[in-house]
């Protein structure tokens, strides 16, 4: 009854399905394994963002510094002047909870120390109709200065995904690099930057802050990865349900096949 098994047709599907098996139980592994990266990610969010401050001297004290995964995110406080001289905005930057599309400020802090330069970034500011043209920023805060702001990685195209390029306009870029704005300046710059919080004495106008990243949001992946799971049982119930179903269907055209004979009989 099920001889047609053998054929080269059931053989064919047999071994796609042998196929699909282990890859469906693959993807399903990549998306939990996406999920727990995801949750280990906004832990340490949330961890780094409730734990209290500390001197950034204490994280970065140097050029080229490559702030490691657990720092980002950390809160630093930095107390120094700002050196409007060697301000820029950075191109293409979407406003905090918004859609519009405009600038990041971003000022380096001298610090009190004299141990170099920190990047700051102050928050984002609208472009405005003239792209080409330096935006309308706030004035820093005169004086000394102590801010309090996340711990950043320099920028790149590799982790940003934003294609680097030049020929823009003056003090315009793409990317919060340290090493670019050194090159640029001839300043010394150290690794990482800020994502300004708050600042003490508080000015009286700046850019809009940015938000503190979500990290709350876990995304679909476990969803995902019990769907591929779910699907990767339905491939051998498929092939039972087809089986008998072809089975039942040639026993039927057997039957109609047979009929006839019998009446002749």
């Amino acid at each position: 009854m099920y001889r047609f098994l053998l054929s080269r047709r059931w053989a064919f599907i047999t071994l796609i399905a042998l196929l699909l098996i282990p890859a469906m139980i693959r993807l399903g592994f990549w998306q939990l394994h996406r999920h727990e990266a995801r949750v280990a990610r906004n832990e340490l969010i949330a961890h780094s963002l409730t734990s209290p401050a500390v001197p950034f001297d204490t994280l970065s004290g140097s050029p080229g510094f490559v702030v490691p995964t657990e720092l980002t995110w950390r809160a630093v406080t930095a107390t120094g002047r700002y050196d409007p001289a060697h301000e820029f905005v950075v191109r293409g930057r979407t406003e905090p909870g918004g859609s519009s599309i405009g600038y990041f400020v971003v000022t380096p802090l001298e610090l009190a120390d004299g141990r170099g330069e920190v990047l700051v970034n102050r928050g984002w500011v609208d472009s405005g109709t003239d792209a080409t043209s330096y935006p309308k920023v706030p004035a820093t805060p005169a004086g000394e200065v102590t801010v309090t702001g996340r711990m950043r990685a320099d920028e790149t195209t590799a982790s940003s995904g934003i294609r680097d390029r030049g020929g823009l306009p003056d003090r315009q870029f793409k990317l919060i690099n340290g090493g670019q704005q050194a090159a640029a300046s001839g300043e010394r710059v150290l690794g990482g930057y800020l994502e300004l919080v708050s600042t003490s004495p508080q000015p009286a106008d700046g850019p809009v802050l940015l938000a503190e990243p979500n990290h709350s949001d876990i995304g679909p992946h476990m969803a995902y990865a019990v769907q591929w799971w779910l699907f990767c049982g339905l491939v051998p119930v498929g092939l039972v349900v087809m089986a008998r179903r072809e089975a039942r269907e040639r026993a039927a055209e057997a039957g109609s096949a047979a009929e006839p004979e019998l009446v002749d009989a």
